[in-house]
């Protein structure tokens, strides 16, 4: 169990908690990397850099839109607070979750 990582992920999810919509096919990813950085976690910052969470949104962002198949999301998993990551990320964090279970289009936002 990586508390540091758990604390990022949770951090995550506070962070969207007012837009975060569990069905949603709006999707924003979230660098895991990028946000430990901003929480001074620096080992993690390099660790899992370039590494995504997927945060699903009521309503679309301002930003380019992709439409992607949602069987990009096989093995992920989805925290209690919403936020979609990898099964492995999940599993390192010792956060409970659920088996993700995605659209099948979904909409990437990149903001």
């Amino acid at each position: 169990m990586n508390n540091d990582l758990a604390e990022v992920l949770t951090h995550i999810g506070e962070e969207f908690k007012e837009e975060i919509s569990r069905k949603s096919g709006f999707c924003l990813e979230v660098d895991i990397g990028k946000q430990a950085e901003k929480l001074g976690y620096s080992d993690i910052r390099e660790e899992y850099h370039n590494v995504s969470a997927v945060v699903p949104l009521k309503r679309p962002l301002r930003g380019m839109k992709v439409r992607m198949d949602g069987r990009t999301f096989v093995n992920y998993a989805q925290s209690e607070s919403g936020v979609v990551i990898p099964g492995y990320i999940a599993k390192e964090a010792g956060l409970s979750y659920k088996t993700y279970e995605p659209n099948d289009s979904m909409i990437r936002i990149f903001a």
